[in-house]
């Protein structure tokens, strides 16, 4: 599996590409497409799949290019009602590319649509863990030194967005989080 971040400071905002068997997918890709372009062309990938991880109201995200300039498909929470061409995303929704599982989490709060992307390398699983995840991609949900914001929905209170996560504790456990944002270089 291939992975990498691509880290904005000036926004302290993170983006990622996986990618897998000459396939790969961009996650919160800043506005900035040539970067993803670039970094797949070295790796010998095609990026198929890019995925938000919620809506950004604190930055321009370069989803739309991207796919234009790709003919990826965009996958969004199906609580954004997005009027862009997208798949929506819900729990427990479903990518496989190459050897490698992209999984759906919602975990609304920060926004209604939010969610996490749970990832799996076939490749690094053994028999006895083959359902071992290896990464989740926490979009805002998790930032890095803090937690990303429920008080912003307009329809649901903070304990009825956390309520919503219940039975989270029992997921499997991963070897790495990588969050959206870093709030410590946050202006």
């Amino acid at each position: 599996m291939y992975f990498e971040q691509f880290y904005l400071t000036c926004l302290a905002h993170a983006s990622y590409m996986i990618g897998s068997q000459g396939e790969a997918a961009v996650i919160d890709p800043q506005r900035d497409v040539d970067i993803y372009l670039k970094a797949a062309d070295e790796q010998n990938l095609k990026i198929r799949h890019i995925f938000e991880t919620h809506l950004h109201a604190d930055f321009v995200s370069g989803h739309k290019e991207l796919a234009s300039r790709t003919g990826a498909k965009i996958y969004i929470g199906a609580r954004a009602n997005a009027e862009f061409p997208h798949v929506p995303l819900t729990d427990g929704f479903e990518v496989k590319m190459g050897a490698v599982r992209i999984r759906a989490l919602e975990t609304p709060g920060h926004t209604p649509e939010s969610v996490c992307l749970v990832i799996t390398d076939e490749n690094k699983s053994s028999e006895s863990k083959a359902e071992q995840p290896c990464a989740v991609l926490t979009g805002d949900t998790l930032f890095i030194g803090d937690v990303g914001r429920p008080d912003l929905s307009k329809t649901h209170t903070s304990r009825e967005l956390a309520g919503s996560r219940t039975g989270r504790q029992s997921q499997p456990p991963w070897r790495g989080s990588f969050p959206r944002r870093d709030r410590r270089q946050a202006a």
